[in-house]
Order: C-alpha cells, then sequence, then structure tokens
C-alpha cells in the first residue's frame, strides 16, 4: 500500500519537525506550498482553526492537507490561554514572551492549584472534502519556573502526570511518547493506514 503524501499547513518549523517525527515511514510531508498567503485563524477552538489551515492549504495546493492546531488550557484561568496559545502575550508573541506571561498569571498559585492540559486536534483534508479527525490530550500542570532546553512554546513550564517530574522541554523525544500532538498524529496515522 503507497504511503499517503500530505501537505503540512503549519509553517512553524519546530511543529514540522515533531510531526515529522511521528508519521516517519507513515506519510511523506510535503512543505507548506510557496506563496501561500496566511490563514487568518479566527475559529471558536482548536478544531475549528486545524480546519481552517487545512481547507486552505488543500484548496491552494490542490492535494491533501494536514494541519493541526493546539492549546494549553489551565484549570485556575478558566482554560486560558486554550485557542489564543500561541498568541497568549499578543500577536507577535515569542515562546518566552508566552511563557512569561503563563507564570505572572499563576504567580502565588500554589502547585496543587496549577493543573493544566495540551491538546492537539489533526485533521487531514481532501479535494474532495472528506476529512480525517483525530485529537490528543495530555493532563499536567505548570511548573513554577522554566526547565530545560529541548521542546518549544510552553514545553519549558508543562510537567505531564505520566512523566517523571521532567518537563516537556527537558525530554527530548521521550515527549513524543505522551505528548497531546504526538498522540494526535498517532492517531491521525492508524486512520490513514486503515483508509
Amino acid at each position: 500500500m503507497p504511503i499517503p503524501e500530505l501537505v503540512i499547513a503549519s509553517a512553524n518549523p519546530d511543529k514540522v519537525a515533531e510531526i515529522a517525527v511521528v508519521l516517519e515511514n507513515l506519510a511523506v510531508l510535503i512543505p507548506r506550498p510557496e506563496g501561500m498567503p496566511d490563514v487568518v485563524e479566527d475559529g471558536d477552538n482548536l478544531e475549528d482553526n486545524a480546519r481552517l489551515k487545512a481547507v486552505a492549504v488543500c484548496e491552494f495546493a490542490g492535494r491533501p492537507a494536514v494541519a493541526d492546531d493546539t492549546g494549553l488550557e489551565i484549570d485556575v484561568l478558566n482554560g486560558a490561554p486554550g485557542v489564543y496559545s500561541a498568541r497568549f502575550a499578543g500577536n507577535d508573541a515569542t515562546y518566552q514572551q508566552n511563557v512569561e506571561k503563563v507564570l505572572a498569571e499563576l504567580e502565588g498559585v500554589e502547585m496543587g492549584q496549577r493543573t493544566a492540559r495540551f491538546k492537539t486536534v489533526a485533521i487531514v483534508r481532501y479535494p474532495d472534502g472528506k476529512e480525517l479527525i483525530a485529537n490528543g490530550i495530555v493532563e499536567g500542570h505548570i511548573s513554577q519556573s522554566p526547565s530545560g532546553e529541548g521542546g518549544f512554546g510552553y514545553d519549558p513550564i508543562f510537567v505531564p502526570v505520566e512523566g517523571d517530574g521532567a518537563t516537556f522541554a527537558q525530554m527530548g523525544h521521550e515527549k513524543h511518547k505522551f505528548s497531546h500532538r504526538g498522540r494526535a498524529f498517532r492517531s491521525l496515522a492508524h486512520m490513514l493506514s486503515s483508509t
């Protein structure tokens, strides 16, 4: 059975590298087309944003496309930053600025109240309108300070329940075993292999 080719919607090299690791030997990822305009991510939730990107890339490239959207939900912040995770500290915020804003918002909040989860929704969109949708969730908590050099985004402050107390940024490739993105894309890969 031939390995499917998917145009990847993300232009974030960190995210693309993670997805490539999870989908290795299961799908061939084709880079986002040159000259494609940015997609406005104004959906109400992660699935809406993932779909906006998948549809736009599929239509632009005329080929099956894969897109995802990820959010960090912190319970004491009523689920924020959620769908605004990438721009929590502003539209052009860096990873570090977003991390600093989360830590500032949690100033004085004790460890037992710092529960959070990462969610990823991944969608493959085909030119005929057919879709495959997969979800990945990992529970954890927000550390009191950043730790680790790996990963990206909120990885230096997210400690998954299933780990050994390390942040995602401290784990290296171990992260993919139970990360939200790993779970969503492994589920998606299973769907791809059975279609």
